[in-house]
């Protein structure tokens, strides 16, 4: 049986800054309908229903206007809820990075392209997902499709896996801040290190925190998430990660609103919000 976890919270918010318009959130889910998307038997949690609805209302709190809708592992490689969720937002506004194995084929990829996909996610953590033994092979595919790879892993996978993260044909998303965690030493951990140099080599990171962080408001890993800003500005992008899976109570699910609020801390700038929230997604996932 698996372990059940909270929805999102019922209340969000409102952030104590005003996001730029066209800012995005580069990292969310949608959980259901079930009877119209059953999750996988192979999942390692069960979520509560989470709706487009609920997440509309979510961002119009807190300001954001485009998506990034990010496959879970709970659905495992069937991705009709995630692609559907990008069709109903709109593809004005909205893209889906989507999870597949070495079965799917070119033309199974153009096809989910065609409704709006540009990545695959490797998720390391939660599991369900496509083994890590397949990367390679499958970054040379999304290459020719132009397509990113996204990786969700524990800081001390990121530290096994750097040489070949560095020589990948394809763009590198590091999901979650690379799975620190600001107790295990912050900055002086070595996956640490290993994410700054990749950064540096060209990797895009998601500064989405609050899993690496003790709790709120987040404080314990702004040094964290400003170093990364400063190795790659033009690379990093921000998520949500609404409805906040998987996680043991209530009481740890985030308030989205504080969520944005610790980037506010982290990219004090205008000009530095712009490019995080508007400008590197625009770039990156091709909206106009």
């Amino acid at each position: 049986m698996t372990r059940p976890c909270p929805g999102p919270r019922p209340v969000t918010s409102k952030p104590g800054w005003r996001a730029p318009p066209g800012a995005t959130d580069c990292h969310m889910h949608i959980f259901g309908p079930y009877d119209r998307y059953p999750l996988s038997p192979g999942r390692g949690y069960t979520p509560p229903e989470a709706s487009l609805a609920m997440y509309r209302e979510m961002l119009s709190t807190i300001g954001l206007e485009r998506t990034v809708v990010v496959q879970p592992s709970v659905y495992g490689t069937e991705n009709e809820v995630s692609l559907a969720a990008v069709e109903a937002l709109g593809r004005d506004r909205a893209r889906a990075v989507v999870v597949v194995d070495e079965s799917f084929d070119l033309a199974a990829l153009r096809a989910m392209g065609e409704r709006g996909a540009c990545g695959v996610r490797f998720n390391a953590v939660s599991g369900n997902g496509t083994p890590l033994e397949q990367l390679k092979a499958l970054a040379e595919r999304l290459a020719t499709l132009g397509w990113h790879l996204q990786l969700y892993a524990h800081s001390a996978e990121l530290v096994a896996l750097e040489a070949l993260l560095a020589r990948l044909p394809c763009p590198l998303v590091i999901d979650h801040m690379g799975g620190l965690q600001a107790s295990a030493g912050g900055t002086a951990d070595p996956g640490f290190k290993a994410m700054i140099r990749l950064l540096e080599g060209g990797a895009w990171a998601k500064l989405c925190g609050y899993r690496s962080s003790a709790g709120a408001p987040y404080a314990d890993v702004d040094a964290m998430a400003r170093a990364m800003i400063a190795a790659a500005p033009e690379r990093c992008v921000w998520g949500t990660d609404w409805p906040h899976p998987s996680l043991a109570s209530p009481e740890a699910v985030p308030d989205d609103g504080v969520l944005l609020d610790a980037l506010g801390r982290w990219a004090p700038g205008e000009a530095q919000r712009q490019a995080i929230l508007v400008d590197n997604p625009a770039r990156f996932y091709g909206f106009s």
